[in-house]
C-alpha cells in the first residue's frame, strides 16, 4: 500500500463527480451487456477514462470547480429523492400537505380528524382531514 500512497501524492483522488462517473460507467456497461449492444459498452469507457483522469490529476482548483458545478445540480436531485424516500417511509404515521399560499410541504400526524394546520413559513391557516 505504500506504493499507492507514493503514486497518489499530490493528486486529487476521488470526489463526488468521480464516483458518479464510475457509477455511470457501471450502469452503461451492465446495460450494454444485458441488451447485447456492444457499441454502448465502447461508449461506456468514456466516463471511466474521465473518472481516472480526474483522480490522477494534479490540478486541484480545476477539479474542485468541476465538482462544485456537479454538486450544484446533483444536490437538488438527491434532496428530492431523499424527501420522497422519507415520505414513503412514514406514510403510515404522517400525511403531507402543501400550503395553499407558499406551496411549502407540511408534515402532520395521521388519525387526528379535521385539524387546523398553520404553515410555519407564511403563517397561513387551513383545515384538512388527517
Amino acid at each position: 500500500m505504500n506504493w499507492l500512497r507514493k503514486v497518489m501524492a499530490g493528486r486529487c483522488g476521488t470526489d463526488q463527480l468521480s464516483i458518479a462517473l464510475l457509477a455511470l460507467y457501471a450502469v452503461l456497461y451492465i446495460l450494454a451487456q444485458i441488451i447485447h449492444w456492444y457499441l454502448l459498452a465502447l461508449f461506456a469507457i468514456i466516463p471511466l477514462v474521465l473518472c481516472f483522469f480526474r483522480m490522477f490529476s494534479r490540478n486541484y482548483t480545476k477539479r474542485y470547480q468541476e465538482n462544485m458545478l456537479f454538486l450544484k445540480y446533483w444536490n437538488p436531485v438527491k434532496d428530492r429523492f431523499k424527501r420522497a424516500f422519507n415520505m414513503l417511509k412514514d406514510r403510515k404515521t404522517h400525511r403531507y400537505y402543501k400550503c395553499p399560499k407558499c406551496s411549502s410541504t407540511l408534515r402532520v400526524p395521521k388519525g387526528k380528524g379535521k385539524i387546523s394546520i398553520t404553515c410555519p413559513v407564511c403563517k397561513t391557516e387551513f383545515i384538512k382531514k388527517t
